[in-house]
């Protein structure tokens, strides 16, 4: 499994936050319990870890997962069923 560290890390830099700007603390995903999101057929994976959402690839348990607040998890559910994101 991938260094929880570096993981946030790349994160940060893929969406373009230094350390300084970013709003979340440092998660621990070792320990998290992943459910899938579609009855055990999706592609991605869902954790609940300390009032955050962690979202990351199935298939690739070791890339980065992102991390929602509560209300960055609604807005993005939310937009997801009015055809916002291609989930396919």
């Amino acid at each position: 499994m991938a260094d929880t560290s570096t993981t946030q890390h790349t994160l940060r830099t893929l969406a373009g936050h230094t350390r300084s700007g970013w709003d979340k603390p440092e998660l621990d995903l070792s320990q998290a319990e992943w459910q899938s999101s579609s009855q055990g057929a999706g592609d991605v994976q869902i954790a609940f870890v300390e009032g955050f959402i962690a979202m990351r690839n199935s298939g690739s348990p070791g890339s980065p997962s992102l991390i929602f607040s509560p209300a960055e998890w609604r807005a993005f559910v939310i937009n997801a069923r009015d055809g916002e994101f291609d989930l396919t």
